[in-house]
Parts: C-alpha cells; structure tokens; sequence
C-alpha cells in the first residue's frame, strides 16, 4: 500500500468567500502512480479536474503536471495550472514563480500573495465556425440576434468554441440542447463538446459560462483555458490592445467566479485569480 498527500482548493475564488470558485484536488507526489491510477483517481474525486505533480524533466520547470477530468487526460486547463502552483509552492518550496510542465508546454505562473496568473502555453490559434448564427443559437435556445458575431474555434493550449452574444441576459438564458451542442460544439481536436458564451457586463467586466457535454449539459463555475480562449479572440478579431477585463463566471450554479484576463499590447495572454486551500488529507491505495 502506498500513502498519497492531496490537497483540495478553490481556484478564482470571490475574495472572502472561501466556498466559491472552481474546485480541485491536487496530489502532492504522484510517483507512485501509473496512469491507470491517475484516471482512477481522478473519477473517484469526481471533480472537473485532478492534477497531479511529478519530478521536473524538462530544462526550467519547477515541476511536470498531468491533469485528468473524470474521463480523459487533458492537456492544459487554467484553474488546474492556478491550483497546481499554489501546492507547487508549498510542497516544494518553489517561491512565487513557477514553471509547469504540461502536455500543451512550459506554463510560467508567478504569484502576488495568494493571487496566481498565468501566461498561456501557446499563442493563441484560431479558425472559424462550419455553422451558421441560427443554428448556433438554436443550440443555445436563444433567438438568433443573441449571437453578437460569428463564432470561433480558439486555441490556447485546450481547443473550445467561442460564442460573442449580444448582452449579460443572453448568457443568463442560454440552455443548449444537448443533441445540437454534441454535433455543432464538437471539437475536431478534442473529440468534446462544449460551448463558451461571454457577453461585456461593463467596459472592464465580461459574464461567461461555459457548458459542455457529461451524461448531458453540464456547466463548468469557472474556466481558465476559455478565459484565455477569450483573450485569443481578442486577438483574432483584432480588438484594441492592451486590455484588461475581469471576467464573472459560475452565478448560474451557485460557484461565483471571478477570472481577471489581460492581454498585452504584445499579443502575450494572462489569466489570473484567487486560490484557496480548504483541506488537505491521505489516501491509501
């Protein structure tokens, strides 16, 4: 029998709201660990994500990371990088700026207390939507001038849909169809289905969510990867750089969110927010 250290946290959490944010569990030390108990692993703790840390191998990381849903390895996701670095730091004493080594690349994240940002693993790739604006819409349940502009394949080391929708009480409505959403929110390069809606709040705040497929339509409370996904939409439909939004995510399932975005004049993309640890435990396999 092996004995292995776990964390759970909250990551873009509400300052002062300890139960908010998105969850995850983070396993210390996984070098015991074969990838079979990896998967395993991660279905028992049913969350959206389970990370697990490893011995750096690559030239400047702090740390290798692997990242698995309940189903399936994922190659980079943003509340696991956030999360991970905040164990990272206290297990292997690794100060405020980490280096992780995922499947998508190195992914530098640095820290201001117990705030975290990262910069994406890549620049950001984009390509347009086979679909029309009705049939989008339709498969969010939504009248077709709710779709601001044209959809979007973006690309910033998870591949996911962005959707532009007119204002907050479009992404408040959105119900996708869990038939549509599997056949027009598919990903060539996943294999998945899902769907990142966003509409501006303000000029400085943006109201997402993100649905996707799990035995029907699930919502995600907070989604770093499609924060930054936004941001490579920025770039691709070349909005006015700098720029600098919080983004509000995970009211509709009672997880309030809140992911800050940057986007540099550079064309660099960051995405940072608020980590906290609410428990830490053994497991023995």
């Amino acid at each position: 029998m092996v004995d292995l250290a776990f964390r759970i946290l909250n990551v873009f959490a509400v300052p002062g709201d300890r139960l908010s944010g998105n969850p995850l569990c983070v396993f210390e030390d996984a070098r015991a660990l074969d990838e079979a108990a990896m998967q395993a692993l991660a279905l028992q703790f049913n969350l959206s994500e389970t990370t697990f840390l490893l011995p750096a191998s690559a030239p400047g990381a702090t740390a290798r990371v692997r990242i698995f849903t309940p189903a399936f390895e994922m190659p980079f996701a943003g509340h696991p990088t956030l999360g991970t670095a905040h164990v990272a730091r206290a297990v292997l004493a690794a100060g405020d700026r980490v280096v992780l080594d995922m499947k998508a690349g190195l992914v530098e994240v640095t820290a201001g207390g117990d705030e975290w940002t990262l910069r994406t693993a890549r620049p950001p790739e984009a390509r347009p939507h086979d679909h029309s604006r009705a049939e989008i819409a339709a498969m969010l349940r939504l009248p077709e001038e709710a779709i601001a502009s044209a959809p979007m394949w973006v690309d910033t080391g998870s591949d996911q849909l962005v959707i532009p929708l007119a204002c907050v009480d479009h992404v408040r409505a959105a119900r996708p169809d869990a038939d549509l959403l599997d056949r027009l929110g598919r990903s060539s390069k996943r294999g998945t289905s899902l769907a990142y809606v966003w509409a501006r709040a303000s000029a400085d705040e943006i109201a997402s969510r993100f649905f996707f497929l799990a035995g029907g339509v699930r919502e995600d409370p907070a989604t770093g990867s499609a924060c930054a996904n936004l941001g490579g939409w920025m770039i691709a439909t070349e909005a006015p750089l700098p720029v600098r939004v919080r983004v509000r995510q995970g009211d509709a399932v009672k997880r309030p969110s809140i992911l800050g975005l940057h986007v540099d004049a550079e064309k660099r993309v960051y995405v940072s927010g608020h980590v906290v640890e609410i428990a830490r435990g053994t497991l023995t396999l």
